[in-house]
This record gives structure tokens, C-alpha cells and sequence, in this order.
């Protein structure tokens, strides 16, 4: 078996989403120097919903098929919709990943997340802090 899945290589080959939105509502960055992987996801919002996302990513081909592949599962939906969107749902939507490779999952729903919360925060808009957990990825903390 492969190590990476059909379309882990076609979102690694043929990133969708990828650049900046100037003058974003939001923008989310995440990254660890320890497994050095860095991204950055950039939000267009209207009317509570994502009408345009894109990404830059620095790192690995298993992160930039997550970022390309959580920008996909994010655009056109409404904000309460895109924060359920979790890691393992990225995951298995790329047909799975390896399992040294899921903290790059783990990235792309939190600079998701950094993004909405950016967003919430630059126009006065209430949030529950819960929805926004800290960064907790063992496998950048190890260094891998």
C-alpha cells in the first residue's frame, strides 16, 4: 500500500485555494518551528458565510493537502458550520494520512479556526471561548 492516498497526492500537486484575500475579514496562522510546518489561512466572510478562502502553507506535502483540503470542506458554508470542521474530518475526507502525518490535519482546522476567531474578534462579534481550544498536537510537541 501507497503511503499516501490518491487524493493526498492530488491536493499536494494540484493545490486548490492557494494565496492571499487582501484585506481579509480574517486570518488564521498556526505553526510549529519543531516540525516546521507553518499555515496561514485568509477569509472572506459574507453574511455569516465563507464566500472565498485561500491558504499559503510552508511545509510538508501531507500539510499542504490539508490546507488545500480544508479550504474546499470550508468554502460557501456558514461559519457555525465551518468551526465543527475537525482534523479527522479533513483526514478522512484526504482518504486518510499517515499516522506521523495527522498533526498537519491538526493545523489546518486550527488556522481555520484562528481565522473565524480573527474575524469574531476585529468586529466586535461574541464567542464562546470553548469553541477555540489551544493548539495540543503531541506529535509537533515530540518534534516530528
Amino acid at each position: 500500500m501507497a503511503l499516501y492516498s490518491e487524493k493526498v497526492m492530488d491536493h499536494f500537486r494540484n493545490p486548490r485555494n492557494v494565496g492571499v484575500i487582501e484585506n481579509a475579514d480574517g486570518v488564521g496562522e498556526v505553526g510549529n518551528a519543531k516540525c516546521g510546518d507553518i499555515m496561514k489561512i485568509y477569509l472572506k466572510i459574507e453574511n455569516d458565510v465563507i464566500a472565498d478562502v485561500k491558504f499559503e502553507t510552508f511545509g510538508c506535502g501531507s500539510a499542504i493537502a490539508s490546507s488545500s483540503m480544508a479550504t474546499e470542506m470550508i468554502k460557501g458554508k456558514p461559519l457555525s458550520e465551518a468551526l465543527t470542521l475537525t482534523n479527522k474530518a479533513v483526514a478522512e475526507a484526504l482518504d486518510g494520512l499517515p499516522a506521523h502525518k495527522l498533526h498537519c490535519s491538526v493545523l489546518a482546522e486550527e488556522a481555520i479556526k484562528n481565522a473565524i476567531l480573527d474575524y469574531y474578534k476585529r468586529n466586535g462579534i461574541p464567542y464562546d471561548e470553548a469553541t477555540f481550544g489551544a493548539h495540543s498536537c503531541a506529535h509537533c510537541e515530540d518534534g516530528e
